[in-house]
């Protein structure tokens, strides 16, 4: 099996979808869910998911490391967002007639936008219109930044095995991610042998997301932040200056860490 943690594009669901008219319980504005049918993908079968090792599909975001000001940054994602009054006129303007006719809604993209960080940068690939990043389809621009204290933790892709995935049936799926523990969890990744990739998000089910207490608030967590070991000048109340006092302790799960 080739080396987890490579996804160079979009991963195919493990059944076939059909698209339903009517409102996403996933993203605001969109008027279609896509849900799963019982009928499996042709490339599950290819690819001999039984032999695949499944994983869980973490409820994360992309990540991307930079400089800032001469020093290497670890940014995470944050979609700069229309205010109050441009999103009440978006929405509007979404079941409009208009909307509907696919004609485009003008921003203005110097007034109908939330303040975001000093240190807030926008996507690669985002469209500019006279030096200006533009909106994308769900009026948000996609961007990085950061948060007062946020725990970003980076984790491989598919390092997290699911030890008790049930077998690839639509049913078993669906009462394991309604009645277990470890179905506690945004989606299933399946790592074939091929090298190919086969998702199911609970979306896919019909079933909600986030849900209270996810199975990544169980697991054990062992802080080892020993800044001894090098060169530092973070600001005082920094994430890395607050986790080095818990250095070497293990904390039975991510929701016993208090920083206050």
């Amino acid at each position: 099996m080739r080396r987890r943690g490579s996804v160079q594009q979009k991963i195919s669901c493990v059944f076939l979808t059909e698209v339903k008219n009517e409102p996403s319980t996933k993203r605001e504005y969109q008027k279609f869910r896509v849900l799963a049918t019982e009928t499996l993908n042709p490339k599950v079968l290819e690819s001999d998911i039984q032999s695949a090792v499944p994983t869980e599909k973490l409820d994360g975001t992309c990540c991307y490391v930079s400089a800032y000001k001469g020093k290497p940054y670890l940014w995470a994602r944050l979609d700069k967002k229309p205010n109050k009054q441009a999103e009440k006129r978006f929405k509007t303007f979404q079941h409009s007639t208009k909307g509907s006719e696919g004609k485009a809604f003008v921003w203005n993209v110097k007034e109908d936008f939330r303040s975001v960080p000093e240190s807030w940068i926008f996507a690669h690939g985002v469209t500019q219109c006279n030096g200006y990043p533009q909106p994308d389809e769900n009026g948000h621009i996609p961007g990085l930044g950061s948060k007062k204290q946020p725990i970003h933790l980076l984790v491989s892709h598919g390092v997290l095995e699911i030890q008790s995935a049930p077998a690839v049936n639509y049913q078993q799926l669906l009462g394991w991610f309604q009645g277990c523990e470890e179905g506690k969890v945004e989606g299933i990744v399946w790592h074939c042998s091929d090298g190919t990739l086969i998702k199911l998000h609970r979306h896919h089910l019909g079933l909600r997301w986030p849900v209270e207490d996810p199975f990544l608030n169980s697991r054990p967590v062992l802080v080892n932040v020993d800044l001894t070991q090098y060169e530092w000048d973070f600001i005082p109340k920094s994430l890395f200056t607050t986790f080095s006092e818990f250095n070497g302790r293990q904390f039975d799960h991510l929701k016993d860490i208090c920083f206050e």
